[in-house]
């Protein structure tokens, strides 16, 4: 494996205007905005156009890049490898993540959180990466066939052993997070110090109402994937499924929010999409593509957004988003909420009288 000082350093990072922001209580600073290689890099994008995407978002102050190892089959991680040692970029420039679970063969200790998995995963990864070592490695779901304890056991072994900093969560439930967490503190090891969920305008309960405890009891932070809802909220599908989208080039994967579109909830959907971008084009200057990762990126406890492209192009016009954050007033904001209508509710008081919201809530 290749490590920082075995790459000639061809490009220095120059973070541009790209606000950075702790990973949850760690001290580690990722970019508010990073890119991922999700059903692009190394699936529908391989060869130079990976290259030519991933030097696009560094040149633009973007240096934290997600994968995983079921991403492409590994062919995700072994793309984004090549393109670091290709490119010359400064391993210590770099937040690499990437995550366990589905392995890449049936055996029956290929995938999972044994012990056994994440350990040789965490190595199997690193080799199609080229990397000694990566920033994050994140469970990539939940495996309730294994103890808790030995998940957090192996997940700190990884981190001890110098072949990842951290480990954090993906798609879990504030309950296994609040397992997990428990066991750390009560064995002294690492807890997960992040979680990579759904968030977007049309999803919003779990990273709003579930996991609002966590965010205040552990700094939890999150590295959100699909704030554009696949998509969705471009309103690039208010009018069908166009040729060379991704409801189109992976029409099986989205089946299922492809035929709800056609129903009342997909119907509303692109309705309150259209009024959206009214506000946006009218009130802000912006695409609601803009807006809709402005929204997500403004909430104090994402900690980056995973942008998906399968062009530079796109990773450029995304990033315009950044312009948008001030600009979310609480006025506009209010106006947003007036017109999603879904805001997730908050606990019931049973009666109890509002606190003074000056003090501490």
């Amino acid at each position: 494996m290749a490590s920082g000082s075995d790459v000639k350093v061809e490009v220095e990072f120059d973070p541009k205007n790209m606000p950075f922001r702790r990973l949850g209580p760690s001290g580690l600073r990722v970019p508010v905005f990073s890119l991922g290689g999700w059903l692009t890099l190394g699936g529908t994008v391989i060869g130079d156009p990976v290259k030519d995407i991933i030097k696009v978002a560094f040149d633009n102050g973007i240096n934290m890049f997600d994968t995983a190892e079921a991403y492409a089959k590994g062919r995700s991680e072994v793309e984004m490898g090549r393109v670091i040692k290709e490119l010359g970029l400064r391993r210590t420039d770099l937040v690499i993540t990437t995550k366990l679970f589905w392995g890449l063969r049936t055996g029956p200790n290929d995938g999972g959180l044994s012990r056994k998995h994440i350990i040789e995963g965490t190595k199997e990864c690193l080799e199609r990466l080229g990397l000694d070592y990566v920033d994050v490695i994140f469970a990539h779901r939940p495996d309730v066939s294994v103890p808790m304890e030995e998940v957090v056991r192996a997940f700190n072994w990884v981190i001890e052993k110098g072949l990842a900093f951290y480990w954090a969560t993906s798609e879990w439930s504030a309950y296994e997070i609040e397992e997990a967490q428990h066991i750390a503190t009560k064995l002294g090891l690492h807890g997960p110090i992040a979680e990579q969920c759904q968030h977007n305008m049309f999803h919003r309960e779990r990273p709003e109402k579930e996991y609002r405890p966590l965010y205040k009891k552990y700094q939890l932070g999150t590295t959100v994937f699909s704030a554009l809802a696949s998509g969705l909220l471009t309103g690039k599908y208010n009018a069908g499924i166009p040729e060379g989208t991704r409801f189109s080039t992976h029409s099986n994967f989205f089946k299922g929010t492809v035929d709800s579109l056609q129903k009342e909830e997909g119907l509303t959907k692109i309705r309150k999409v259209n009024e959206l971008s009214v506000l946006a084009e009218q009130e802000l200057g912006c695409s609601v593509t803009h807006l809709a990762l402005a929204w997500v990126a403004k909430n104090p406890n994402t900690s980056t957004v995973i942008l998906g492209a399968s062009k530079p192009e796109q990773v450029v016009d995304n990033l315009k988003a950044l312009d948008v954050i001030p600009k979310l007033t609480p006025e506009i904001m209010d106006r947003i909420e007036a017109i999603l209508a879904n805001q997730p509710a908050d606990p019931p008081t049973f009666g109890r009288p509002a606190l003074d919201p000056n003090g501490r809530l």
